[in-house]
């Protein structure tokens, strides 16, 4: 069976500067899938064109057999990828439920579009809201929500578009350890439900925690690939994390070498 997603050769300059580099790799459909690496390394770059948000200057994206190599959002939606991001975007005067019912309008169209898999949230909104938590505060402003809330109300958005494939942006970043626990468990059970993620996280612990297999990244370019436990023992990934760590200070520019730490690398 091919995989869900090839990821070809990326790369995207901004006037000169290279923030991807020839990023190369495959994700199988129905796990969990973890992008690291320091600040700048190129992982929100890397999402924003997997979204569609950006087109890469070379490379392609292949997704369930189709080339989707600089398809706009809306088309990237519809084939089935949606994406939460790391600082959440609700509609803040709309309701929660208003909020989430976006996503189905401008989602898979019932599923008739491209892609595999992705579970039948799309089609009850309020089933979306239960299943994130959120079905108490359904007629609330969007705005009034906590930052917790708001994390979750940014992955039912994207739940109700029915994605075969979630990206999920520091989905944890901000939150309590209750909560940050409660969001991973959330995340296997969409995956437990047929939903492939690929999960960009600064918690190294977490990322640890959730990922069937985690991609590393460094200077826009592929350092590592493996399992977890392969990945925390990967010298270059333990140099990218450490190094900066030495070089940066523990709260640094290229990221937590204290989160490294705490994840065992």
């Amino acid at each position: 069976m091919p995989p869900l997603l090839r990821v070809e050769r990326l790369t995207r300059t901004f006037t000169g500067l290279a923030a991807l580099q020839g990023v190369s790799f495959e994700i199988e459909a129905g796990g969990i899938y973890g992008l690291i690496g320091p600040n700048g390394a190129g992982k929100t770059t890397l999402l924003a064109i997997l979204a569609g948000a950006l087109r890469p200057t070379a490379g392609r994206v292949v997704f369930a057999g189709h080339d989707l190599t600089g398809v706009p959002a809306f088309a990237a939606v519809r084939a089935g990828i949606a994406r939460t991001h790391q600082v959440p975007r609700p509609f803040r005067t709309l309701s929660v439920l208003d909020n989430v019912e976006v996503g189905v309008r401008f989602g898979r169209a019932g599923g008739a579009v491209g892609g595999t898999g992705g579970g039948a949230e799309g089609a009850a909104p309020m089933q979306v809201l239960e299943r994130v938590g959120l079905a108490p505060r359904a007629q609330a402003a969007a705005g009034t929500l906590s930052v917790g809330d708001q994390k979750r109300l940014e992955l039912a958005r994207a739940l109700a578009a029915r994605p075969s494939l979630l990206l999920c942006d520091e989905v944890c970043s901000g939150l309590t350890a209750a909560e940050t626990d409660s969001i991973l468990r959330l995340l296997r059970e969409i995956r437990d439900d047929g939903t492939t993620i690929l999960y960009v996280e600064h918690d190294l612990k977490a990322i640890m925690a959730v990922c069937d297999r985690v991609i590393v990244m460094d200077h826009g370019q592929k350092l590592a690939e493996g399992t977890p436990a392969a990945v925390q023992q990967d010298p270059a990934v333990i140099e990218a994390y450490i190094g900066s760590q030495g070089s940066q200070g523990s709260q640094g520019s290229r990221g937590s070498g204290g989160a490294a730490e705490s994840a065992g690398i």
